[in-house]
């Protein structure tokens, strides 16, 4: 049932996809909680997918798990972190889920015999979902991202809801067009067309947007503005120009300047508690992120990587976005660079190349390929005390790296890569066995929050500052508990374990052994959050620093002793810069 007087705010991309949709849709979440309102996101994704959980990271981007553990979209990564929520399952939706619901309706006699088809069923059960989600999560605006661009097949559907609700509740219900304004090189012009398109195509559809975020490489200028309002029948007003930035977290800002919080409450005739945004801490931040003088720099060893001739830094976005707050609360910028674990493996790039930071970071991922590099570059780092951060896979492989290394078992390896080894040190959990015995891949890994305890006198408890903390997960495979007692002999402290006891969740190194040497079983990038970053990662960061005044110092204290400069080694890898 629709909650009375809530509004709705659709959110389409024209021209093409990639337009910055999630961004957008982000900012006005972000504008209007500072005006005081209680916002709900929402993201439709057009896949046939029930969710996000079996799409490929290179193709499709990072895969975002809730609380709740549903694996979504990597933009509801970004409504969590621009509007500091954790949100829930209803915020949420495929058309797998919307059709396998309608058929399992119409399966138990649900629609009373009747002939069940798109129109209306199908439509009438998205805006089931989007008044559902409206009332669960007791908001006053929902602002709902149709995924795609328009004239796509997939997404018709969910324009024709959204064109129903507008019919329905006239007042409540406004249209956000994000579109794209090349500048072509050889023209040196910003080109409207394309937009013009776009909209006369949402017109065929029966639907007039009502404000046109206008993404291009450069600012609109007025005489731009006016000639898109003539052909979008738009108020040039109510065009908002976004121009390419330095940093995502500066969009609300830009957007708040424009005054656009202040059409979309006058366009839904509503008032804010105040008269002025609150985004001050917000302000604080970007100046952080954009201003820090000092810096560190941090390696990536990761898998996702290869996407044509391009890379495709989204399969990682969390993990990037939590060093850049991280890095901004200590005062410095995070300079990353990506480093294919391929190289390591194949030799095309030498381990020395890792003296060059002052942090290594090994994230989460599936399959075998680069693993043997990935486990190279753990050995390189704990041997060399450069600090490292393993994440899900990246605290499994420093598993067997110490296992293979100090132990000396040789074939130590996990189940995952090697079904049929002697010595599982990463085994698959019982539970998991018959799932995947089944053919059961989706929705079906140990997926989103469970507790942790902490062992006191550790990192991580020193870290966290408490005994139990709450993480969330995204694997199938967990530390062979035959193996704990021997590795715990010979140095390796899990310093995080399972309400039973059984699973480890974080393993560390004392630094009185290595400055910082820690893994975690979960993901604690998804609840790194802009204004407050996750603690994992900012001692991570703290460590860099440190390694790098470390560095600094000794190449002092060579340069003093030889009376020439020293040149520090850089990386024998293009460095790809996110």
């Amino acid at each position: 049932m629709r909650k009375k007087n809530h509004k709705y705010i659709f959110v389409i991309g024209g021209v093409m996809s990639g337009v910055g949709k999630g961004v957008a849709t982000s900012s006005i979440g972000k504008i209007l909680q500072a005006k005081g309102f209680i916002v709900n996101p929402i993201k439709i994704d057009p896949y046939l997918n029930v969710d996000a959980g079996t799409m490929n990271p290179t193709e499709h981007g990072e895969v975002f798990v809730l609380k709740s553990g549903l694996e979504t979209d990597q933009d509801m990564g970004n409504y969590e972190r621009f509007m500091e929520v954790d949100l829930r399952p209803e915020d949420y939706m495929t058309s797998g889920m919307i059709y396998k619901s309608v058929i399992e309706r119409e399966r138990a006699l649900g629609y009373r015999g009747k002939c069940v088809e798109a129109v209306p069923h199908v439509r009438d059960e998205i805006i089931a979902r989007i008044e559902k989600a409206a009332e669960h999560n007791g908001s006053q605006i929902s602002i709902i991202e149709i995924g795609g661009t328009i004239g796509d097949f997939q997404n018709a559907l969910y324009i024709e809801a959204a064109r129903v609700m507008r019919m329905r509740y006239p007042d409540d219900v406004l249209f956000v067009m994000v579109s794209y304004l090349p500048v072509p090189n050889k023209i040196g012009e910003m080109k409207t067309k394309p937009t013009q398109n776009a909209v006369r195509q949402l017109n065929s559809y029966g639907v007039q947007p009502d404000i046109i975020i206008a993404r291009s490489e450069v600012p609109m200028d007025k005489k731009r503005k006016e000639k898109l309002g003539i052909w979008c029948n738009v108020r040039p007003d109510h065009i908002i120009s976004a121009p390419d930035i330095e940093s995502i977290y500066e969009v609300p800002l830009n957007f708040d300047k424009d005054g656009l919080g202040e059409i979309l409450l006058k366009q839904l005739k509503i008032k804010a508690a105040g008269k002025k945004s609150d985004l001050r801490e917000w302000k604080t931040l970007v100046n952080r992120l954009l201003n820090s003088k000092s810096e560190v720099q941090i390696g990536i060893v990761g898998k996702y990587f290869d996407t044509g001739d391009f890379v495709l830094s989204d399969a990682y976005i969390s993990v990037i976005e939590a060093i850049k707050f991280s890095a901004a609360k200590l005062g410095v910028k995070a300079k990353i660079t990506w480093l294919n674990s391929k190289d390591f493996e194949s030799g095309k790039v030498d381990l020395k190349a890792l003296r060059a930071y002052d942090g290594i970071l090994v994230p989460g991922g599936f399959g075998e390929t680069g693993i043997e590099g990935k486990i190279k570059v753990i050995r390189y780092a704990r041997e060399n005390k450069i600090p490292y951060f393993g994440i899900c896979y990246g605290m499994q492989l420093a598993i067997v790296e110490y296992a293979r290394t100090i132990l000396k078992i040789k074939d130590a390896h996990t189940v995952e890569i090697a079904p049929d080894t002697k010595n599982p040190l990463i085994d698959i959990m019982p539970d998991q066995k018959k799932k995947l015995a089944q053919n059961d891949y989706g929705g079906s890994m140990r997926l989103g929050t469970y507790p942790a305890y902490l062992k006191k006198g550790t990192i991580a408890r020193k870290v966290y500052g408490k005994e139990i903390v709450e993480e969330r997960h995204r694997h199938r495979y967990e530390v062979n508990p035959e193996y704990v007692e021997r590795l715990t002999k010979a140095g390796m402290i899990f310093s995080g374990v399972s309400p039973s006891g059984v699973l480890m969740e974080i393993a560390e190194l004392p630094q009185s052994v290595h400055p910082f040497f820690l893994g975690v079983q979960f993901h604690p990038e998804l609840q790194a959050r802009p204004l407050t970053p996750h603690p994992i990662f900012t001692a991570f960061i703290k460590a860099a620093i440190e390694e790098r005044k470390r560095k600094g110092l000794e190449k002092a204290m060579r340069e003093e002793k030889t009376g020439a400069p020293v040149v520090v080694p850089a990386s024998a890898v293009q460095p790809k810069k996110v």
